[in-house]
């Protein structure tokens, strides 16, 4: 069963972001990059179904611009076999990224898509569900533990009322929650592996997709500033606070 894990590069979560001056985006000049840490999670998954021998291939994806090289390095330097780059310097929004994902897990002829379950950018959290749509897939969302067996896939995920476990006949779409897995180091042995393993680069044209945006940002703003906290000097003086400043009792 081969696997193929979609990776994001996004500003790392460590970092404080800033919005540039004129309210057209994030500035990510000079900032430091990393991979999605819900992908980090997909690709872990995949590599421990391929310790399991279950998978017999995993393929990492990203779409993006040329650097995101390094986060598909990243994600073979965990484990993946092999990955492709669908490069392009055109902003992607969720449905162009499901649409070349569908491409090539088509080019690919994949059993099992794993990704994470929204960016930490955009926090869209729609990639996943579209592409299922796309190629008309079964999908579990949110997992919290996935178990392939009989040529299905098993998913506990999180809902509202607590979990539900789901299964999915292959092909199946899953997307990873933060509970699912805590993804490995990586050493410095498999990053030297990492950079001999092939690397493939294809472009939106070549795969027939057309990226052209279909929203469009009209400003992006700091959240605003959160006023300083106040001590009471007990119950009385809170509820008083409550409902005749804060309104909301």
């Amino acid at each position: 069963m081969k696997v193929l894990v979609a990776v994001k590069r996004v500003v790392d979560y460590n970092v404080k972001v800033r919005v540039k001056s004129d309210g057209t985006g994030v500035d990510i000049a000079n900032v430091k990059m990393s991979m999605n840490p819900f992908d980090e999670i997909a690709v872990e998954e995949a590599v421990r179904l391929k310790e399991k021998g279950v998978a017999t291939e995993v393929i990492a994806v990203s779409c993006g611009v040329q650097a995101c090289q390094e986060t598909l390095r990243t994600a073979m330097a965990i484990g993946a076999d092999r990955a492709v780059l669908v490069q392009t310097d055109a902003e992607l929004q969720p449905l162009a990224v499901a649409k070349l994902l569908q491409a090539v897990a088509q080019r690919e002829q994949v059993e099992l898509v794993i990704m994470g379950k929204q960016a930490i950018d955009d926090d869209s959290n729609q990639t996943g569900q579209m592409l299922a749509a796309l190629c008309d897939w079964p999908q579990a969302t949110f997992a919290g533990a996935v178990s392939v067996a009989d040529g299905g896939v098993e998913v506990k995920r999180e809902v509202d009322s607590g979990e539900e476990v789901v299964a999915l006949t292959l092909p199946a779409v899953v997307t990873t929650d933060l509970r699912l897995n805590e993804p490995r180091y990586v050493t410095l042995p498999n990053i030297m592996k990492a950079k001999k393993k092939p690397l493939d680069t294809l472009t939106p044209d070549e795969l027939g997709v057309d990226v052209q945006p279909r929203l469009r940002t009209l400003k992006v703003v700091e959240p605003p500033q959160r006023g300083a906290g106040v001590m009471v000097a007990d119950v009385d003086a809170l509820v008083d606070k409550l409902k005749n400043e804060a309104k909301v009792i």
